[in-house]
């Protein structure tokens, strides 16, 4: 018989230490995914923050409270992630937990190794700690969010944790060949 192992996305790849910058892998716990139906936004943002203590957040936005973070993950739709969610009325919940690949980028230059894989302005100015965009990382559809001056969040699909840690680490020993 076959013995699995359960193993996170990241598993071997990192942690990874390039000049300043640091890449490690996060492990968010339960990750679901909040839909809600037509016309029920604000209620089910309300049962949101009745359950787990925080609201969905607007466009591009994160909201946290303790190890609890609400990530706008497109059209209407927000990822819970580091708290289980109960049947909310009024949405589609979807559980993603092992869907995604996180990882965390931090140091200085971390703005410089993104500024070289992602076509978003990322810069500190116009990219705030707690705005987050769904956008390509190369050629890989990802979720980036500042977490911190110097600290982003970057998730991919499960199935692109090599290519992910990769492209990252290339950009990060560019960033740090320059310094």
């Amino acid at each position: 018989m076959v013995n699995l192992v359960a193993q996170t996305p990241c598993a071997g790849l990192l942690p990874r230490a390039i000049g300043g910058l640091t890449l490690t892998e996060v492990e968010a716990g339960v990750i679901t995914s909040v839909a809600p139906l037509v016309g029920q936004a604000k209620p089910v943002s309300q049962a949101v923050k009745a359950a787990i203590g925080i609201a969905l957040p607007g466009a591009n936005r994160t909201t946290a409270k303790g190890g609890v973070r609400a990530l706008w993950f497109g059209n209407g739709v927000a990822f819970v992630m580091g708290a289980a969610l109960p049947a909310i009325a009024g949405a589609a919940l979807s559980d993603q937990s092992d869907a995604w690949a996180i990882v965390q980028l931090d140091g200085q230059g971390a703005e410089d190794v993104l500024a070289r894989l992602v076509p978003v302005d990322l810069r500190a100015a116009t990219f705030k700690k707690g705005h987050t965009a769904r956008t390509m990382l190369a050629h890989m559809t990802v979720s980036v969010t500042r977490t911190g001056a110097q600290t982003f969040q970057i998730m991919a699909m499960r199935s692109m944790a090599k290519t992910l840690v990769h492209d990252l680490e290339t950009a990060m020993t560019g960033v740090a060949a320059r310094g």
